[in-house]
Order: structure tokens, then C-alpha cells, then sequence
């Protein structure tokens, strides 16, 4: 069941709907709804505060209540959802903070309501934007293997109370940014047996010719042909051989062009350096950077900046087949720099080391690699904010920035010139791993930059921990996949088009 969206004036007491969503913060005299609630706070007796502090409301951020209207509101339901402290003078209200709240309230809703209006703070486009993109990524179901009548399809029908000019635009690029970022969950989510290199590179290649991209799809003979050593390499362990995607969006005014390469290992069992079980049971996850990419030209695309930008998709299964690579192997990756394979759990970098060589053909002004590269990102950053590393300060912090700006978690992180000397190889150019395990992340952005050109502008995004949620559902999170990365490239994009202007 597909969600439609739309932004409407009417009073959200007056609306025929399943249920109703307001916002409340903490006050002395016990919770006060927040803007965008009056009229619905107002049909209460005693207002909607007095019922909400009988439930041992607080008013803390995604805290929710439903609230039985008894007949004072159209709608049978309130379902209302804390947003924290009240801003104070002058001060705004977090536009993430409506978003969390926003899938929240969504995630709690029952199956049967499926029409629900949004009555959040929406005073701003701003506001519209994050209350519409929270509630449908919050109401995010992935349904594809769940069989009985308790499956639990999204909302059919979202109403974005406003009347704040430009709402309308605001809802629908909301809808835009979800449609790419539930695209990279459901990638991610989807079994490996069902996504083999080849079956995501149909899936980018089905998301180009329904967005108007150029595509081209190198095939295991063509990756050989043209020396994709690092793809190759890692692909042949497994039946299924190894693909990579290079994905176009062109704009007639563009003066700029960005590059974004993801890495898209579909299972990664670690080669014949076998993972622990512990360690494997969510490697499906391991092609998160590949989907965030995908998801978001899917969304570039529709929304049409005026910038030019190219992806690459490094796909391949890592697998210990009797073909597997080994370590010790030597590989030389396309444009001919040679690395030793000391761990065949390294491939990711294998792999993207291919694409960003190739990147630098479409000669970018950026590029940005994403991948679900180490563990070490979770031990150093945990489950919900990835790392940030570049060869430019000034790029390192305009990513950051863009992350922030998006609602997704960021944080900068060096590249020690004394790590290094770490992947040296006494047989190749590099080795694929250090010699000591300290500052795993680090090291192996290191190794990247290593393929990144003099003068080119390069940021990687470590996104092993956000891609993937093993915890509970939190805001507008889910469990499983998440789309990390895909709103923070999608507004890299738009950035790079506004300095074109």
C-alpha cells in the first residue's frame, strides 16, 4: 500500500480522519500542547493538557499518547507526541526534533488507521518538511517476507495541516526525500539470496530508467577486460560474480559535477577470513553505502538541482568459495596501483578502491565515497553516527554540515599521516590492512585516499553502525535498514548546485 501525502488548512478538529497528531512540551502546570494543536487542545474540556497529565504524560521527546476524543473531534484519536522543552524567546524549534516526533507518533499508530491528519508545529516550509518526511519515515514498513493478516502496511493517506506559504513544495520534496531513503531500507532490508550483484544492479538500473538517468553496467567480463582487479578479487568466491554500476544525472545549466561511490558488498561472510556467526548474521547490511547512493540520485533526479552528478555502485559478494581470493594474494586494482591482501574481511575497501579510480574520469569537482567500511566506526562512533573523513578541512566540515542539516548524525574524524606507514606491503604498493588493530577506521580511510588524486577533492563516510538498527525502532528509525547517508548526499548535491548559481 502506497502513502499519498498531501498539506490542507482546514482545522484538524474538524477533519474526518483515523487520528490526529499533536505535539506537547513539558510545563510546570503539566503538559502544554504545542502550535498547530489549538483547536484540538480547545475541544477538550479543561484542554487537551488536563487529559494528557491523567495519562502521566511529561512531555518528553517521542513520548506518546493516544487520547480518545469521546466525540469532542471528528477523528475517534488523538495521538499525541512529546517534543521536549519549549523553545525559549526567539529561539526555534528543532526542525529534527518535529521530524522524530512525527515517526514516533506513526510507528505507534494502530493497523486500522490509515487516514491520519498531522497537526505538528508547521508554521514555516520548513517545519511542514520535517513533520511530512518524520511521519513517512516513521510509518516505514518492510513486508516483503511477512505473511498472516498482522502485517502492517503504511498509512494510505498523510494530511499535513498548514497554511504557511510554500507548504505545498515542502510536503512534496519531503516525499521525495523519503521515497529515496525507504528505497536504500528496502535494499538493505531484502534477503542476500535475493539480492545477488546482479539483481542490484537491475534495481539501479530500473531506478535510472524510471528517473530519466544515464546507466551503464559493467559485467564480470568487462570488469576483467578493464583491469577491476579489486572487484574482481573479492567477487571470485562467490557464484555470483561481481557488477559495477555507474549511474548519470545531467542538468543543461550545471557547471558543477559530484561524484558519490558506495560500496555494495551483498553478503559479506568475510572470504576464507571467515567472520564469526555473531559477526555475520546482518552482513546483508554490508551494501548500505551502494543503496544510500542509489536512493539518493533516485531522489536528485526528481528533484532536479542544478548540478551534475555521477554514482558508482562497487557490487560484489564477498564469499569463500574454492576460487576465493587468499591472503597474501596480490591484486592490482584499475589504473594499476597493486595492494596485498592480508584480510580478505578488508574488501570493502577493495572494492571502492576500483570505483574511485574510475570516479575521477568524470573529472568532479567532489567526491564522497559511503560505505559500511569497519567495525572500528561502531566501537569509535556507536550505532547512530557515522564518520567523517576527507583530504580537505574544508570539505571534511562542508559534509559535516550537510549531515547536519539533513537530520542525520555526523562527526568529523582525522587521517593520521603517522598510520600510514601502517599498510605497508614489502611485496605491493599497499597492503589492504595495518599491521596493529588501533585506529581501524582511520587507517582505512587512509587507505582510500590512497586512490584519490592530487588536487581532488575526496570525503568518506564511514557508515557501518547508522546503516544498520539491531536495536529497537527509535523516532523515525526502524529496525534494520535505515538509508544512513542518503539525505546528507542528497543536500551535498543541492549545495554543490547553489554555489554553481
Amino acid at each position: 500500500m502506497s502513502t499519498s501525502l498531501s498539506v490542507i488548512t482546514e482545522s484538524p478538529a474538524s477533519l474526518d480522519v483515523d487520528a490526529v497528531v499533536v505535539g506537547y512540551h513539558p510545563a510546570d502546570d503539566g503538559p502544554r500542547p504545542a502550535s498547530g494543536a489549538d483547536s484540538v487542545d480547545a475541544a477538550f474540556p479543561g484542554g487537551l493538557g488536563k487529559t494528557l497529565s491523567l495519562l502521566g504524560a511529561t512531555g518528553a521527546a517521542e513520548e506518546v499518547r493516544s487520547v480518545p476524543t469521546q466525540g469532542v473531534l471528528t477523528a475517534p484519536v488523538v495521538i499525541a507526541v512529546g517534543l521536549g522543552a519549549q523553545p525559549g524567546s526567539g529561539e526555534a524549534l528543532d526542525p529534527d526534533t518535529v521530524a522524530r516526533a512525527a515517526g514516533a507518533a506513526l510507528r505507534s499508530r494502530a493497523t486500522g488507521q490509515t487516514r491520519i491528519a498531522l497537526a505538528l508545529p508547521a508554521d514555516t516550509p520548513e517545519l511542514v518538511q520535517s513533520a511530512a518526511l518524520g511521519a513517512l519515515l516513521g510509518d516505514y514498513a518492510f513486508t516483503r517476507y511477512r505473511t498472516g493478516e498482522d502485517t502492517r502496511a503504511p498509512a494510505a493517506e498523510l494530511l499535513v495541516a498548514s497554511d504557511a506559504a510554500g507548504a505545498g513544495e515542502a510536503a512534496e520534496r519531503a516525499n521525495t526525500l523519503a521515497g529515496g531513503v525507504n528505497l536504500s531500507r528496502d535494499l538493505v532490508n531484502t534477503a542476500p539470496a535475493d539480492l545477488v550483484p546482479e539483481d542490484l544492479a537491475e534495481a539501479a538500473a530500473e531506478v535510472a530508467r524510471d528517473n530519466g538517468l544515464g546507466v551503464e553496467i559493467l559485467d564480470e567480463g568487462r570488469l576483467a577486460e578493464g583491469g577491476y582487479g579489486g572487484l574482481i578479487g573479492v567477487g571470485q568466491g562467490s557464484d555470483n560474480p561481481p557488477r559495477l554500476v555507474r549511474l548519470e544525472y545531467s542538468h543543461p545549466e550545471a557547471s558543477r559535477t559530484v561524484a558519490f561511490v558506495g560500496k555494495g558488498i551483498t553478503f559479506d561472510s568475510g572470504g576464507l577470513s571467515l567472520k564469526p556467526t555473531s559477526g555475520m548474521d546482518w552482513m546483508k547490511s554490508d551494501m548500505g553505502g551502494a543503496a544510500a547512493v542509489l536512493g539518493a540520485m533516485r531522489a536528485i533526479a526528481q528533484l532536479g538541482p542544478t548540478v551534475n552528478a555521477v554514482a558508482y555502485l562497487a557490487i560484489a559478494e564477498n564469499m569463500p568459495g574454492g576460487s576465493a581470493q587468499r591472503p597474501s594474494d596480490v591484486l592490482t586494482i584499475y589504473g594499476g596501483k597493486t595492494v596485498e591482501v592480508l584480510n580478505t574481511d578488508a574488501e570493502g575497501r577493495l572494492v571502492m578502491a576500483d570505483a574511485l579510480v574510475r570516479a575521477h574520469e568524470d573529472s568532479p569537482d567532489l567526491i564522497v565515497d559511503v560505505a559500511t567500511l569497519t567495525g572500528a566506526q561502531l566501537v569509535a562512533l556507536g550505532t547512530r553516527v557515522f564518520g567523517v573523513m576527507a583530504n580537505d578541512d574544508g570539505v571534511r566540515e562542508d559534509v559535516v554540515a550537510a549531515a547536519t542539516a539533513s537530520g542525520e548524525q555526523a562527526w568529523p574524524m582525522p587521517l593520521p599521516e603517522d598510520l600510514r606507514q601502517g599498510l605497508d606491503s614489502s611485496v605491493a604498493d599497499i597492503a589492504n590492512v595495518a599491521g596493529e588493530r588501533w585506529g581501524g577506521m582511520l587507517s582505512a580511510g587512509i587507505f582510500l585516499k590512497e586512490f584519490i588524486d592530487e588536487g581532488t577533492r575526496w570525503a568518506h563516510l564511514d557508515i557501518a553502525g547508522p546503516a544498520f538498527n539491531q536495536g529497537g525502532p527509535f523516532g523515525y528509525t526502524p529496525k534494520g535498514g535505515t538509508g544512513a547517508a542518503t539525505r546528507t548526499l542528497v543536500r551535498i548535491a543541492e549545495n554543490h548546485a547553489a554555489r554553481a548559481d
